[in-house]
């Protein structure tokens, strides 16, 4: 967000040593109070003026709570503020998909968190807890978005599916999809699809690095969530193309990489993020 010329301050929602990815990690998981605290802090200098909010992985419930007490606040002060929700609660590995934070988290991120989020980011897995339904379909999957706008957020990115592609069984899809409320009071929904080159390995942070570009690229294309998704995609690719051939090079012939050596190249990414050449084309639905 910083290089693609956004003021940002930061809260981090846990202090780790290292992503959760690796066999270790130690660290610290801020509380609601603490976050309470530290807003605390910016609403007493006067400086909580926020055009855009971004949240992404936390564990705790009363964090949540607070980040949507905090999201309304802001709101009242700034009615354009947006909204952009990374709902991480899990994934589905060779098929099956499970929660990788407390159970608990989903109901609040379906009941509080989600009504206020203008923009969200699940994986199909999420999107299908959210909703309750599971998703086989392309059109199950445009259904499961309905009932996401239904519950509030005006933009649903599925960013990741296990649906067939078009394209064949090397490409993953991500389907978009934007509803505007016209003046007259009629809605019209924008709907996409992404297809994009499965790269073979697990990477930690990819959610995250989606979401960041997501908010950026709507903002420059407001109305254009096509571009907006090319542009984020696309940027996505040359990250994950660069990471792979370091990774593999690091880890020599034959040999598997590792978490450390599968670390995303943001530095070294820089110019892709700024301004990523278009690789990866959507599909107007």
């Amino acid at each position: 967000l910083q290089v693609l010329g956004f003021e940002v301050d930061t809260v981090n929602s846990v202090q780790f040593s290292n992503h959760t990815g690796y066999a270790h990690w130690k660290g610290q998981v801020l509380n609601s109070d603490e976050l309470h605290e530290l807003y605390e802090g910016l609403k007493l200098n006067k400086v909580n003026q926020y055009d855009y909010v971004l949240t992404g992985y936390t564990r705790d419930t009363s964090f949540l709570a607070m980040v949507v007490d905090i999201v309304q606040e802001l709101k009242q002060q700034n009615s354009n503020l947006v909204y952009v929700c990374d709902p991480v609660m899990g994934d589905k590995w060779n098929g099956e998909g499970s929660m990788y934070v407390p159970k608990d988290l989903l109901p609040v991120y379906r009941d509080k968190v989600v009504p206020v989020a203008d923009i969200i980011t699940p994986n199909q897995f999420e999107a299908e807890l959210l909703t309750g339904r599971k998703i086989q379909t392309e059109k199950e999957a445009l259904e499961v978005m309905d009932m996401l706008h239904a519950m509030g957020p005006e933009t649903v990115v599925i960013t990741s599916s296990d649906l067939q592609a078009p394209l064949g069984n090397d490409y993953l899809i991500a389907l978009g999809s934007h509803r505007k409320t016209k003046a007259d009071g009629t809605k019209v929904t924008q709907r996409i699809r992404v297809e994009s080159p499965k790269v073979d390995a697990v990477f930690v942070g990819t959610g995250d690095l989606f979401a960041a570009m997501l908010l950026a690229w709507t903002h420059k294309h407001p109305n254009n969530l096509k571009v907006a998704c090319e542009k984020t995609v696309s940027a996505m690719q040359h990250v994950l193309q660069r990471t792979i051939k370091s990774a593999k090079a690091q880890a020599g012939e034959g040999n598997k990489p590792n978490s450390a050596q599968l670390e995303l190249r943001m530095v070294q990414s820089k110019k892709d993020i700024e301004n990523p050449e278009i690789i990866v084309k959507a599909t107007v639905l």
